[in-house]
């Protein structure tokens, strides 16, 4: 049976909520104690976190890939996550991941939406009935992580060597120019030198 890239989306969300169930762990994270009113540190976020989505599961697993642990000691850290910054949060946890550095999704796989650059919960603009021009033209649809960059590393490399190509001979027609100048400096100095 041919298997599409949407499966494997369905298939993280089962995964992770087995491994939910298995270790007894609720699907829903538990409301919050209101926060204290004199305390300005105070948290107030109190959104419920739905623990079989999809943005939750892929949080626990990114953390738990990172850490090497199992997903019941990432809980309260994807809880957290998703509860402050929501989706987008999966971005900024990619990018804490990698010590910071930016990622460049054209290059790296989003690991929500998995390259597509749509959002996977959303539904196709072939679903929607969107016209074939809106696809390029900031859609609605796009990745809440990746914003849209498609994973294409076989076409942006190409593009990328030409333009490191182009740089390196730019280099090195400087460096060329710097090299004459330096020549001439030096005849002239020398030239000078000897004449005194």
């Amino acid at each position: 049976m041919p298997t599409t890239i949407f499966d494997q989306f369905t298939r993280r969300t089962a995964n992770v909520t087995a491994q939910l169930t298995a270790l007894g762990i609720p699907r829903t994270a538990p409301a919050r104690p209101p926060a204290d009113p004199t305390d300005p540190w105070a948290s107030n976020y109190a959104a419920p976190v739905d623990r079989s989505t999809l943005a939750w599961c892929t949080a626990v697993q990114m953390l738990a890939d990172h850490h090497h642990t199992g997903i019941d000691r990432q809980v309260l850290a994807a809880d957290a996550l998703l509860r402050e910054l929501g989706v987008r949060g999966l971005a900024q946890l990619h990018t804490d991941l990698h010590h910071g550095a930016p990622i460049d999704y054209r290059f790296t796989p989003c690991p929500y939406c998995s390259g597509i650059g749509e959002d996977p919960t959303q539904p196709t603009c072939g679903e929607f009935g969107c016209a074939p021009w809106l696809e390029f033209a900031g859609h609605d649809h796009v990745c809440p992580v990746c914003q849209g960059d498609g994973y294409q590393p076989q076409w942006f490399t190409e593009e990328h060597m030409t333009e490191l190509e182009k740089l390196l001979a730019d280099a090195v027609e400087e460096r060329e120019e710097r090299a004459s100048l330096r020549y001439r400096i030096r005849t002239r100095l020398h030239r000078r030198a000897v004449r005194t």
